[in-house]
């Protein structure tokens, strides 16, 4: 990350669905760097009992991105973040097929992985944009890039192909402003989500903070694994 001048404030960061797995790494390598977090989880209570177990300065915060309120009536209560991560995601759905796909699971993944960050975005991004700089990383899936897509995980591909999308569309909105945009692929990581055989989550979480380290010219728009594009 871009060392602050002396005397400088930290910077400040916020994650969504990040009690366990990818996101709480992610606040444990941020906390590590000095980076003030904002932990945000559904349930409270488990994200407090995940904050404590980290060192640094780390504050959990109730956060649900289903909510369609809960962004903006959060941003209202804490400020303005300089780095947004978009982790919070539901639903790989292996045992579905698109032809006989279960619509409640269909809306579930689309509500948290896409309208969740996009809620999110709306919320923080303009501030980040008045205060010329800001890092907003969607963390998506190789499942979502159209150039590898085939059959299976029908709701969790069509989602993250669609957080993919936005992605690109929030990096136009915001090209020139000092916010950079990206989708990151964390790859398959051994979570509750991604099972056991996965690489650590702590080289997941190393993928999405790539996207964080990003200097002022960095990409923007751009869909990434360990700081190398993959094929949309």
């Amino acid at each position: 990350m871009t060392l602050e001048p002396h005397g400088a404030p930290a910077r400040v960061a916020l994650v969504t669905g990040a009690n366990r797995g990818i996101g709480l790494e992610v606040c444990r390598q941020l906390a590590a760097r000095g980076v003030r977090v904002f932990l945000g989880a559904r349930d409270y209570e488990k994200g407090a009992e995940a904050a404590r177990r980290l060192a640094g300065d780390v504050s959990p915060v109730a956060l649900d991105v289903n909510d369609p309120d809960a962004p903006a009536r959060l941003a209202a209560g804490i400020g303005p973040v300089d780095i947004l991560i978009n982790n919070a995601g539901i639903h790989y759905d292996t045992w579905e097929t698109a032809l006989k796909a279960d619509w409640r699971i269909v809306r579930e993944a689309f509500e948290t992985n896409l309208f969740g960050a996009w809620r999110m975005a709306q919320a923080f991004a303009p501030e980040m944009r008045a205060r010329g700089w800001g890092r907003i990383v969607n963390v998506s899936s190789g499942a979502g890039s159209l150039a590898s897509m085939g059959a299976g995980t029908p709701a969790y591909a069509t989602s993250k192909a669609a957080l993919n999308a936005l992605t690109r569309v929030l990096a136009g909105e915001l090209a020139g402003s000092g916010v950079l945009v990206n989708a990151v692929c964390p790859g398959w990581v051994a979570t509750d989500m991604g099972g056991s055989g996965g690489r650590p989550v702590a080289d997941g979480a190393g993928s999405v903070l790539w996207a964080v380290d990003l200097p002022a010219d960095g990409p923007t728009g751009g869909f990434f694994r360990d700081g190398r594009p993959v094929a949309w």
